[in-house]
């Protein structure tokens, strides 16, 4: 295709003191450190949402503390996914949305909503909570991701919910949790989670240029072969579409480097 998606390539958070080490200058102060990775690399994911709010203020630092389209990725309150009931997450979910993230403008990227490992599939369930996840946002338009990490979310039926709802599934590279690479939204969203920190770039050569190549069919509106699907009978439109990859937790030590690595081979 002669189009392609972008392609953002990044790590979780920024503050990680042995990265004061492996990735920051030895003299860059701390409160810089959010400027220099924004130049390096081209998105963050934010798991500080996750756990409390943040003011609109500090939403506001961060975007003007990065170069134009950086992206932010913010995972979603835990009150809104740990519950039994997730259509009932309403209140919470408007608590989160509603708390100043919108100041990020078009720093804003995709919203990850996290479940439990121990949360299984239960369609009704499940679409009640879609069916809360608004399009936009004090005028700015919302994109949602959604990670599940019970093998029960392996059918078909959870993504024809995800497409009808245009969310997209968390594309996990893990030893435990399951890969669902299926494209169900505008954007593919990856989480690269078997690096180790004796590898100086996260993840060796050979799979950083695998791992390449598959962003980049994707971008392009394909889906590359090697990755496992929950509907394979399904074909996702050939469209170009955005490409977001992080890398987490296992090998964090290296993350940056394997993610500044991987944006190289890619742009």
């Amino acid at each position: 295709m002669a189009e392609a998606g972008k392609i953002r390539v990044g790590i979780g958070g920024w503050n990680f003191e042995p990265w004061e080490e492996s990735f920051y200058p030895s003299d860059l102060p701390k409160k810089r450190q959010l400027e220099f990775a924004g130049k390096e690399l081209r998105a963050i994911e934010v798991n500080g949402t996750y756990y409390s709010s943040q003011k609109p203020a500090t939403f506001a630092k961060w975007a003007a503390e990065v170069p134009d389209g950086f992206i932010f990725s913010l995972k979603a309150s835990r009150f809104v996914t740990n519950r039994k009931v997730l259509a009932e997450a309403g209140e919470s979910m408007e608590r989160f949305l509603t708390q100043g993230l919108t100041e990020l403008g078009d720093r804003l990227g995709p919203i990850l909503w996290q479940f439990a490992p121990t949360k299984k599939f239960d369609p009704q369930d499940f679409e009640g909570f879609l069916k809360l996840l608004p399009e936009k946002q004090d005028g700015l338009k919302l994109r949602h991701v959604v990670e599940v990490r019970h093998p029960s979310f392996q059918v078909p039926e959870f993504v024809a919910l995800l497409d009808k709802h245009k969310v997209a599934a968390v594309l996990a590279e893990h030893e435990d949790y399951p890969m669902i690479a299926d494209v169900t939204a505008d954007f593919v969203y990856a989480r690269l989670q078997k690096g180790s920190d004796d590898v100086k770039t996260c993840y060796p050569p050979v799979g950083l240029d695998l791992w390449a190549e598959r962003l980049k069919t994707f971008a392009a509106g394909g889906e590359p072969d090697g990755l496992e699907k929950s509907a394979p009978n399904r074909k996702a439109e050939k469209a170009p579409r955005d490409v977001f990859a992080f890398f987490i937790s296992s090998g964090k030590v290296n993350a940056p480097n394997g993610a500044r690595e991987l944006q190289k081979r890619v742009s």
